[in-house]
């Protein structure tokens, strides 16, 4: 039994030499060993990305939204009652200023100018020899005056007749394309009724408000590009007026820019995204909004150096929608941290991963 017993306790011993003498040779009681090996795979710093700040021009855009109108638009109407005798136009057709688009029967009218045309040359003939008694002598000056008077009403009456027969025509007061035809040949019409829609499209008119805050800022003359629904293309048109005074009901100043529409791919009632730019900023230090921290009534960035993070204060001014202009505490050429921001803390050893 007790030999054993030493037996078991030769060979306990037996292995716990083998055991500290391979941890020996496997550095399992080396220390410092352990501790360089801990640190070597520890990360030296936090991962971040950094941008170098560069100075470049800055633009202080907003953007609104507006409507595509037509240069000028009107409803065609008669402004005299009848019968309809004739459509000189087609749906959707180009026509000119002046042209003749629509007639209405004008019989009774045309009637009664000829009847006063056979009466003006009985009534000139009179006035004429009237005039040459008169120069004779042979008749009064009265005589005279009344057939003059009698000839100049015959021909007041013929102007008011003309004047009807004119309204009973209708022609296009501008260039542009007809719309939609509301009546037909035949029927009767009155001047509240609608004919057709008449729009000049070249060019278009682009109205849009902005904030009362910009008012000082715009002027005749600043360029905005647009967008509409319809296209992929971005526009760009100027501004040729400004309403004279704030809409008080929504603090907002109106405003109108022209778009010459040459090629007809702007359509008037469109929804238009708009942006405009009210000044540029030369040589401007911005940075990316993200890399900025609000501390306690002021703005810190921060910056690498010597492989640290170092908080800096500084002064903003304006703000687009991604970046945020620097009036003081960074200069050009500085290594700006724009990732990681709320860990970081003064001092903290940061490895730079991506710089831009």
């Amino acid at each position: 039994m007790k030999q054993l017993f030493r037996r078991i306790l030769l060979i306990s011993f037996v292995l716990l030499v083998l055991l500290f003498l391979l941890g020996r040779r496997l550095g399992w009681f080396d220390l410092e060993r352990q501790e360089s090996v801990s640190q070597s795979a520890r990360p030296a710093g936090l991962p971040v990305r950094a941008i170098v700040v560069n100075p470049a021009d800055l633009d202080n855009r907003i953007l609104t939204s507006g409507t595509i109108l037509p240069d000028e638009s009107v409803e065609l109407s008669s402004e005299a009652s009848g019968k309809i005798t004739a459509i000189y136009f087609r749906e959707g057709e180009r026509v000119k200023k002046g042209d003749l688009l629509l007639t209405i029967n004008d019989a009774d009218l045309q009637a009664q100018l000829q009847r006063l045309k056979y009466q003006e040359t009985l009534l000139v003939e009179r006035e004429f020899r009237q005039r040459r008694l008169l120069e004779k002598e042979a008749v009064s000056q009265e005589v005279y005056d009344r057939a003059l008077a009698d000839l100049n009403t015959n021909r007041a009456e013929m102007q008011m007749l003309e004047a009807q027969i004119a309204k009973t025509r209708v022609k296009a007061p501008f260039d542009g394309i007809i719309g939609l035809r509301l009546v037909s040949e035949g029927s009767y019409i009155t001047p509240n009724m609608r004919i057709a829609s008449l729009v000049k499209m070249q060019p278009v008119k682009i109205e849009f408000s902005i904030p009362e805050r910009y008012a000082s800022d715009v002027n005749t003359g600043n360029t905005i590009s647009f967008t509409i629904g319809n296209s992929a293309k971005t526009f760009t048109a100027g501004v040729y007026a400004i309403e004279p005074m704030i809409d008080q009901a929504t603090r907002t100043l109106r405003m109108r820019a022209l778009y010459a529409n040459s090629n007809l791919d702007v359509i008037p009632g469109s929804f238009a995204t708009i942006e405009l730019v009210l000044r540029t900023y030369y040589e401007a230090l911005s940075i990316p909004t993200e890399a900025l921290v609000p501390m306690l009534g002021t703005q810190t960035v921060y910056l690498y150096k010597n492989g640290v993070a170092e908080p800096v204060n500084v002064e903003t001014g304006i703000r687009t929608a991604d970046m945020i202009q620097i009036t003081a505490g960074l200069n050009s050429g500085d290594t700006l941290i724009t990732t990681g921001i709320l860990q970081l803390r003064k001092g903290m050893p940061v490895v730079l991963s991506e710089v831009r």
